[in-house]
């Protein structure tokens, strides 16, 4: 493991700030994350896959994958997205479930006031992951 987020050696990393730092962060991705989870808990499309899910454990490893996929310290230590989704889709999750939860992701960005060319930037990412989240 190389760690490069040690300076900017270099222009070819300094030309763009990653989404996570446009974003604002730490404290951006934890009020991403919380207000996210309050969307995804009270739609009833939705809700269900985390009835039995601990919350609090759950809301660290997104705040983790978020950070990491968005360009910010890597401390993701989850599994792979299809393994941990797995049970879900045993449950039932399919391609209209994951579009719940990327329209939540987006109008959470949005009422956070993040920009729509980083809304766009950060539903690209979580738009590939789809395949593996299904385990397609």
């Amino acid at each position: 493991m190389s760690e490069e987020s040690e300076g900017s050696e270099g222009s070819e990393g300094s030309e763009e700030a990653s989404l996570y730092d446009q974003i604002g962060g730490e404290a951006a991705v934890d009020a991403t994350v919380d207000l996210f989870y309050r969307k995804v808990l009270s739609d009833h499309r939705i809700n269900r896959f985390f009835a039995k899910t601990d919350m609090e454990g759950q809301v660290a490893k997104q705040k983790a994958f978020f950070t990491m996929a968005f360009g910010g310290p890597n401390n993701y230590t989850g599994g792979d997205m299809r393994t941990v989704h797995a049970r879900l889709v045993k449950m039932g999750l399919d391609s209209s479930h994951f579009d719940a939860v990327m329209e939540h992701l987006g109008a959470t960005l949005t009422e956070l006031g993040v920009p729509d060319n980083l809304i766009a930037q950060a539903a690209a990412i979580a738009e590939s992951t789809r395949k593996d989240v299904l385990g397609k």
